[in-house]
């Protein structure tokens, strides 16, 4: 079956140049094509797509909110946020109201392609490595935790975890895949995989961004001054 993908963006030739690309492939459709949040939201419960590629800054509502209302949808799709990210902080907004993943303006179109599989099939990782650089950003220019990430409640659920689930949270905040995490306390990648698999479960977390987020706002670790 196709992965069905709603795009929404306020550039149309971003707009036209995904949906070309798109079509020319076997396994992904695009289902419609929104120019701002609202419409997005209402495309979103309309049509049911699999994953949206969501643009931040646009007119009316934005893509932070239209993220939010997305995911809290009853089968909310996969949200993969548009930004140039070297000047867009919005992209932790979008993060913190439900997106599973992002991706940069500037990567080839192949690739973006790729991202909308990989988000599709339930990882938030683009790349180990980008997706490193956007946490520490993240770290860095979040003093405060947003009222809905419920700090009270993540730290309860970390109570609950064991120390080597710990040291993996922790690892995971930094940006590490599972190759990495098992090289580093010298366990199967196979492991490593279960660990991360449990703390989805147990710290109800939609992704590894989810995870990083609260790997954070706990203290695992620190945030950067």
């Amino acid at each position: 079956m196709s992965v069905r993908v709603l795009l929404v963006d306020d550039q149309p030739l971003m707009l036209v140049g995904l949906a070309i690309l798109i079509g020319d492939t076997d396994d992904l459709e695009v289902v419609g094509q929104a120019g701002d949040g609202r419409e997005a939201v209402r495309l979103v419960r309309e049509l049911r797509p699999d994953v949206v590629v969501m643009d931040i800054r646009m007119p009316g509502m934005d893509g932070i909110e239209a993220t939010r209302q997305a995911t809290a949808e009853p089968e909310p799709p996969k949200v993969l946020v548009l930004t140039t990210f070297d000047d867009d902080e919005y992209v932790y907004g979008a993060l913190r109201a439900g997106a599973s993943g992002f991706l940069l303006k500037s990567m080839a179109l192949n690739a973006i392609l790729d991202a909308i599989r990989v988000v599709a099939a339930g990882d938030a990782l683009i790349a180990p490595s980008v997706t490193r650089r956007l946490i520490a950003d993240f770290a860095g220019t979040s003093a405060t935790p947003a009222p809905d990430t419920e700090p009270a409640q993540d730290s309860h659920l970390i109570a609950e975890i064991t120390d080597r689930e710990r040291e993996v949270l922790a690892l995971v905040g930094q940006g590490l895949s599972n190759t990495e995490i098992a090289e580093r306390l010298v366990i199967s990648a196979a492991t490593a995989k279960t660990h991360v698999a449990r703390l989805f479960a147990k710290l109800e977390a939609r992704d590894r961004v989810h995870l990083a987020i609260i790997a954070y706002e706990t203290g695992l670790v620190p945030r950067r001054r």
